[in-house]
């Protein structure tokens, strides 16, 4: 079961173009396309004559046509032209999702289109502003639930094993993991003390000595997930700082994550990061580009082979250790708001 009512990312912007583009979102098919203007439209991507996708069809001025008997719909999904009559037959439409731009993504809003509000998108403004580098990842379809991303994400001490070329040292599970319910959101705080820095962080800092390092995960509803990341030398003192700003000397990385799941066990993942030092070195970019892209595949391959041993015997019971405090409490907030929102729908 999904959450209906919220935003998720149906493409990357560099995705959608003036052909017709269709993917499958909690279940559903989307059509996806740009206007003359560029404006993009989501629509339901099955004909209401015959059910092929209209995916399959072309796009024509603002509207799409159909591949196999050429109806036309416009952007709000209604029919305008159906070839051979002058009568449009009633009901003669497909849904329309609401759609936003923004941080390079197209944002779908697969609820009650009357409820779609673009305030309610995660407010992640790093990916906008001058003063910080932002890499758009790349897509990654994951045969995962998405929950399963969410708990990873939340879960940094898997950093010291599964990462341990990348962005993870052995020093990770000698530090406490902080959970906390807040008032929207599920976070996640670590701060890793007078240690080596990861062999990323070492050579984007260009430390030679050891560092403090906080790692923090603030999760929104569905799936929304921003890790706050970096570190600075001991000799700084910034143990204690607020991560969500911008602590000082050191380097700062925000890492945008938004999984949208494709069905129950299945998974794009959208992902972008923003850095606050060497923003226009388009040669560190591409390195931490790449960088990042290796240590998210390495979790690719955690996240498949925990979803297969997971089908393989899905009663089989499992236990909870500490770290996993932070994934069940975001659990429970989205499962809280998939239940209020079905007795709003149901009246």
């Amino acid at each position: 079961m999904f959450l209906r009512n919220c935003w998720y990312v149906a493409a990357y912007d560099r995705e959608i173009g003036r052909e017709p583009f269709g993917r499958t979102l909690l279940n559903e098919p989307v059509v996806l396309y740009r206007q003359e203007d560029g404006t993009p439209v989501a629509l339901e991507d099955r004909c209401c004559h015959r059910g092929l996708p209209l995916s399959l069809g072309r796009v024509e001025g603002n509207r799409v046509r159909c591949g196999y008997h050429g109806l036309v719909f416009d952007e709000t999904g209604a029919c305008v032209e159906v070839p051979g009559q002058s009568a449009i037959p009633p009901g003669a439409n497909v849904k329309a999702y609401p759609v936003v731009e923004r941080y390079r993504w197209i944002w779908i809003w697969m609820g009650d289109p009357a409820l779609a509000d673009a305030a309610l998108i995660p407010d992640w403004w790093w990916a906008d502003d001058p003063e910080w580098g932002y890499i758009p990842g790349r897509l990654l379809h994951i045969a995962c639930d998405y929950e399963l991303i969410t708990d990873n994400l939340l879960d940094l001490t898997h950093l010291a094993y599964v990462h341990s070329a990348t962005i993870g040292t052995g020093a990770i599970t000698d530090f406490p993991v902080k959970s906390e319910r807040l008032t929207d959101r599920v976070r996640m705080s670590r701060w890793v003390l007078d240690g080596p820095p990861p062999p990323t962080f070492r050579e984007a800092g260009g430390f030679t000595g050891n560092v403090d390092r906080w790692q923090a995960v603030d999760t929104l509803a569905p799936c929304h997930s921003v890790v706050y990341a970096g570190c600075a030398p001991v000799e700084a003192g910034i143990v204690g700082a607020d991560f969500t700003g911008r602590v000082p000397d050191g380097i700062n990385i925000r890492a945008l994550n938004a999984p949208t799941p494709e069905t129950e066990t299945s998974t794009f993942y959208f992902y972008g990061h923003a850095r606050d030092f060497r923003i226009d070195d388009e040669a560190w970019a591409a390195t931490m580009y790449e960088q990042f892209l290796k240590t998210f595949l390495e979790d690719v391959d955690i996240l498949e082979a925990q979803q297969r041993s997971l089908d393989g015997d899905p009663d089989a019971p499992l236990i909870d250790i500490n770290v996993d405090a932070p994934g069940l409490a975001a659990r429970e907030m989205l499962r809280q708001r998939i239940k209020d929102e079905a007795r709003v729908v149901a009246g």
